[in-house]
């Protein structure tokens, strides 16, 4: 017992600058992860008797958030394109949470008329709808396009949002104090609207159209926002943060080799989807007083902490106008963008005539 204590003794004075340097960069390393992850939402509120529709609620922050609502007595619609995963994650969710009024229903982004259907049916079949939480998304896809004809992730993480939000408003009203919570991205604040080719059809560029459309979500929150004032309806966008989901699924496959092994040294550093949920959950059913101030990344509507970029860029590009841009550029520079697959009132809406 000796010898081992002499010889663990010798060992360490020989490599202490080694285990000196290697305790340092494993505390900095627990320090890192730790930042990443961010704040964690510890209010015990209960959301008995409250209705909660969450978009891409089977896989990855949308589950957690579904899960979380669950847990606090909430009725939970996840709305999802694959319905296979859905009813996987909604047992997983019933049996986890003890809450069996969790319900699937179909919902594919990438068709206004699945849209319209879900919207249909909720308005339907739910007497309430208390917060709407517009979650699903596509990241740096190829040029794909919708069913409608438009560019894949202006379509499925802006437009099909913009019309469930606008569809279902009358029943966020009915259901006062209400919420809508638009997962965007700080994406947004690289991003421009490019109004001449809205699809992206003359230079397409994954990163360009996922700037574009998570921009899109921020604009879309702000005037949102502006037309409920005083309805009873608060809406928000939040960055969620970096997080380990599917929603990298379509840029890893591009990326060379050495980038990938970055890649996955890098991503055991990110939040989790548990982690990535907690910005969701803050603005959903946090009290308003305290959404007022900076927590949890979370960017409330409109975000005074930050000059107005967005609306101040889309001003240099020639809108003409101080007010919010997006109701006036999509009115002036993309009328025949929504003709022949929007309705009359819902294209009154998309190019900002809609009234709160």
């Amino acid at each position: 017992m000796q010898n081992y204590a002499d010889n663990m003794r010798d060992f360490v004075e020989k490599h202490a600058t080694g285990l000196a340097v290697a305790l340092v960069a494993g505390m900095s390393a627990l320090a890192l992860r730790r930042w990443m992850a961010g704040g964690v939402c510890r209010s015990r509120v209960r959301l008995d008797g409250k209705t909660v529709l969450i978009t891409g609620a089977n896989c990855g922050i949308g589950k957690e958030t579904a899960l979380d609502m669950a847990n606090r007595g909430a009725r939970v619609i996840m709305a999802c394109r694959d319905m296979t995963k859905a009813r996987i994650a909604a047992d997983e969710i019933r049996q986890q949470s003890g809450n069996g009024n969790v319900l699937v229903k179909k919902l594919d982004l990438a068709s206004l008329q699945s849209v319209r259907d879900l919207a249909k049916e909720v308005q339907e079949n739910e007497e309430r709808l208390d917060i709407l939480i517009n979650n699903a998304g596509i990241m740096f896809c190829p040029k794909w396009e919708t069913q409608d004809g438009f560019e894949m992730q202006f379509g499925v993480n802006h437009l099909g949002h913009f019309l469930l939000t606008n569809t279902l408003l009358d029943l966020l009203k009915k259901s006062t104090p209400s919420r809508v919570v638009n997962v965007s991205s700080t994406a947004h604040e690289k991003g421009r609207i490019h109004f001449e080719d809205i699809n992206l059809d003359k230079d397409y560029d994954p990163h360009t159209s996922y700037r574009q459309s998570k921009l899109a979500n921020v604009l879309f929150s702000r005037e949102l926002a502006s037309r409920l004032k005083d309805t009873g309806v608060t809406v928000y966008s939040l960055h969620p943060g970096i997080i380990r989901t599917e929603l990298g699924r379509h840029l890893f496959p591009t990326l060379a080799m050495w980038k990938r092994i970055v890649a996955a040294a890098v991503m055991t550093f990110v939040k989790s989807p548990w982690e990535g949920a907690q910005t969701t959950l803050h603005c959903a059913w946090t009290r308003a007083w305290q959404l007022k101030r900076p927590l949890l990344q979370a960017m409330t509507v409109p975000p005074k902490s930050r000059p107005p970029r967005p609306w101040t860029m889309l001003q240099r590009r020639g809108c003409g106008t101080s007010a919010p841009p997006w109701s006036v550029s999509l009115k002036h520079n993309t009328p025949a963008l929504f003709s022949g697959s929007l309705t009359t009132n819902e294209s009154y809406y998309l190019m900002g005539n809609g009234t709160a």
